[in-house]
């Protein structure tokens, strides 16, 4: 019907193409204004007249009486208001929801992009800055893979660095392979703050820890063995964080992959004449693009992860001929690949338009404090587990005799933290409070879920019914359900505007929205009743919902529980 509507303004409008009036359409928040709108604002220049009169032109060329689509057309100011024929409209909405893979596309088809998320630093405990790029990354990955992308999850892990010298001078003068072996990064982590605390004291330990990356960088077997067994030992860790979180990466390819590959990297820049000494350290100039220089190579030859982003970057490109390149990091490390996509242009590579760095806000705690063994510093994995705990108690006092109790406190607990986090835009901070994000009766995931079990409720209740493929349209005219399929409508617009704006929260705000007109709808809606036709028909309402919420709600990287 929409594309009829587009069809007959198209006919009437030969100054905009049908794109454009596509574009314009809108769908009213208040029933009273129609199903549709069409703005006539931006005709006034075109037109040389005030908006509500060329409203009151196009409608004049309009009669409903030739469109039976329409229950009546109205203009109102410089709007022209369309009131569709609401049993067509409601058959209309049905069958468009009801399609295979409705909300996604195949516009990605033969397209591929690769993401580049999570990435923490080995021998680092996951924090929740890491747990910020990694949920939001997911969730982009996932609306990529909805419209037909082949996407690489890359885990470009900080695992290259001077603060591996740090570590392996910490090992050697204070660390035991016992106590590692035991107690994993803690260990770690703690004879690397000791190194902090002592260089202060001998700054001669610095120039050791400059020796030993070296000597990982030249390739000593000594230094790469204790290395590698840093490396794996955190590894243990993360893969456990992700598994809780129910998520996957392609590629765990970090920074010391691509350590053999920056001398290339060098090699370019020297002969595109990019590359300029300055003390000592080796530069590409960037003062002509209002930014600091891109260091390239230190004072003591060793590589930083500037030239290393250039090396992925090309063998990303070489490897995965990708459409696009997309780096979730935080907001502090915008210069940072402003200046990498910069040198990749000089470089002569067009593609580099096609890489995008999406930043986003911090994490802080609100409402008290959260119990960790180190302080300021927030583990992923603690605040994960507390609320799984937090739910498993709301569990315990609200539905103790809850089948797959385990099972439901994991979904629920880890589905809180999820949507907490992507409810709102990427760029702002995002705030633990416990109260909000648990809340069953908020804008949150456990409320969303619960309308899942919800819809799962009904379908237990009435028993195997098989819903017929046509039902009676006619019982799906009033304004609740209309709202209802109206706003579920929406779905595969808004999966395609969270995919250009690379902000999941438009997932998460519409999913919201579909759950309330949802709760209005079993409100006012009677569903399990005598009259088939009546029960078939809003059954079929109950089985929609319940695929777009649970389409959405994957969308974010949270499952849905069939009980609650």
């Amino acid at each position: 019907m929409k594309n009829k509507l587009i069809d007959i303004l198209a006919e009437n409008i030969e100054e905009l193409s049908r794109e454009d009036i596509e574009l314009s359409l809108e769908i009213p928040k208040k029933s009273n204004m129609g199903d549709y709108a069409f703005p006539c604002f931006r005709l006034a220049k075109v037109f040389r007249k005030a908006p509500n009169i060329i409203a009151q032109d196009i409608k004049a060329k309009i009669d409903e009486k030739e469109y039976p689509i329409f229950e009546k057309v109205e203009n109102v100011g410089g709007y022209i208001n369309f009131f569709m024929a609401q049993e067509e409209y409601a058959r209309n909405l049905v069958n468009t929801i009801s399609q295979e893979n409705f909300g996604g596309s195949d516009e990605g088809e033969g397209k591929t992009i690769c993401i580049d998320y999570s990435s923490p630093n080995v021998a680092k405990n996951f924090h929740v800055g890491h747990l910020r790029t990694t949920i939001i990354g997911n969730s982009i990955y996932k609306i990529y893979n909805k419209l037909g992308y082949h996407v690489e999850r890359i885990n470009h892990l900080g695992d290259w660095g001077t603060q591996f010298g740090k570590l392996i001078v910490a090992y050697k003068k204070w660390g035991s392979k016992e106590e590692v072996e035991k107690n994993g990064i803690s260990e770690l982590m703690k004879i690397y703050v000791k190194f902090h605390e002592e260089a202060e004291k001998d700054p001669s330990l610095e120039d050791q820890a400059r020796e030993w990356f070296a000597k990982m960088e030249q390739g000593n077997e000594e230094a790469l063995e204790i290395w590698r067994w840093f490396v794996d030992i955190s590894l243990v860790e993360y893969r456990r964080i992700y598994e809780l979180l129910g998520m996957e990466f392609d590629h765990f390819t970090g920074e010391s992959f691509y350590r053999d590959k920056t001398q290339e990297v060098v090699e370019m820049l020297e002969d595109k004449k990019l590359l300029v000494l300055s003390d000592g350290a080796y530069i590409v100039p960037l003062d002509e693009y209002d930014m600091a220089p891109c260091l390239i190579m230190k004072k003591d030859g060793s590589s930083i992860y500037a030239t290393r982003d250039l090396a992925a970057a090309i063998y990303r490109k070489r490897t995965y001929d990708f459409d696009k390149c997309l780096y979730v990091t935080g907001l502090e490390q915008k210069l940072h690949f402003a200046q990498v996509f910069k040198v990749l242009n000089l470089m002569g590579y067009d593609w580099s338009e096609n890489m995008t760095h999406i930043p986003y806000g911090l994490v802080s705690m609100e409402g008290g404090k959260l119990s960790t063994r180190s302080g300021n510093v927030i583990y992923a994995e603690e605040i994960l587990h507390e609320s799984i705990q937090k739910i498993r108690e709301i569990i315990e006092e609200k539905n103790p005799d809850l089948p797959n109790k385990d099972q439901v406190a994991r979904q629920v607990g880890i589905g809180a933290i999820l949507f907490n986090d992507l409810y709102n835009q990427r760029i702002k901070d995002v705030i633990f409070n416990w109260d909000k994000i648990l809340n069953f009766d908020g804008e949150t995931g456990p409320y969303v879920q619960y309308t899942y079990a919800r819809c799962a409720s009904i379908f237990r209740k009435v028993g195997n019914v098989e819903i017929p493929e046509k039902v009676d349209y006619n019982v799906l005219t009033d304004e609740v359900t209309m709202n209802l399929l109206k706003d579920m409508s929406r779905f595969p617009q808004v999966v395609k505007d969270a995919s250009e704006k690379f902000e999941p929260f438009l997932i998460s705000r519409f999913v919201v929205s579909v759950a309330q007109h949802f709760n209005k709808f079993y409100h006012d809606c009677q569903i399990n009743v005598e009259d088939d036709n009546v029960r078939y028909a809003r059954l079929k309402v109950v089985q929609l919902t319940m695929n777009v919420i649970k389409d959405a709600l994957d969308l974010l990287g949270i499952e849905c529980p069939e009980q609650m």
